[in-house]
């Protein structure tokens, strides 16, 4: 029986980050020219377009116009689970509440596995984060950034995989919809001081001290926010 094309390219797109692992490529790393994925995968021009037009969706590479360029691996991150949970939840006329709560869920349990796991080079990403975050509580901007990464940090030194993309997710659907969560200067001073007593029990790997600092740090943000933004919070997820 002869695949169907959406099939195929599928298939086609497994092999290619099966090859990708192989080969040990890394973020930067240009794939093989089409020709040679042409013959290498025995399939035709429009189906090797597809199966890399899929992969790009799902960000794991980029596509480069014009001479000298073609497909290059990507670092993975959140956005393409973030656009797929967006998209299901819409369809299931979900609130954004349901993130809110997902979070009080799932991060005391990151912080407690990070108490457990954190590295040193973690440990010192951490305090460079806190640090700056404390010293320009008047600029926005750097606010925002720097409380954004302090969670993926401690995402990441949890040592489990999911947690890091999922909180990268969870975050991406309220940073970037319709929600627009602000923190007024009055209310950073209290978020950094969450931040410290988190990073107080990571360095102390205590595990449930983390997961009761967060806990406790998560439980403001959420009646923060469902005190500021109420209609926001019960109103359906949307894609943006």
């Amino acid at each position: 029986m002869t695949l169907r094309p959406q099939k195929t390219a599928l298939l086609v797109a497994q092999q290619i980050v099966a090859d990708i692992q192989q080969r040990g490529n890394v973020a930067g790393d240009r794939l093989p020219p089409e020709k040679v994925m042409l013959e290498q995968y025995q399939i035709g021009r429009g189906t090797l377009r597809e199966s890399l037009r899929f992969l790009e969706l799902q960000g794991m590479i980029t596509l480069k116009p014009g001479p000298g360029g073609g497909p290059v691996v990507e670092q993975a991150n959140g956005t393409g689970l973030a656009t797929s949970l967006t998209l299901l939840l819409q369809f299931e006329n979900a609130p954004y509440r349901d993130i809110v709560e997902a979070r009080n869920s799932v991060e005391p349990a990151m912080a407690r596995l990070a108490a457990r796991r954190i590295s040193d080079e973690d440990l010192v990403a951490l305090k460079k984060n806190i640090d700056t975050m404390g010293a320009h509580l008047d600029d926005e901007d750097v606010f925002a950034e720097t409380n954004q990464e302090f969670h993926d940090i401690v995402a990441r030194a949890s040592g489990n995989h999911f947690f890091a993309h999922l909180i990268d997710a969870l975050t991406g659907i309220l940073d970037g919809t319709s929600m627009g969560v602000e923190y007024p200067r009055h209310r950073r001073g209290p978020v950094h001081e969450a931040h410290v007593r988190v990073y107080d029990a990571l360095a102390a790997h205590d595990s449930f001290a983390a997961a009761e600092a967060m806990r406790n740090h998560i439980g403001d943000y959420t009646k923060y926010v469902e005190k500021k933004y109420a209609d926001k919070v019960n109103s359906p997820i949307s894609w943006h």
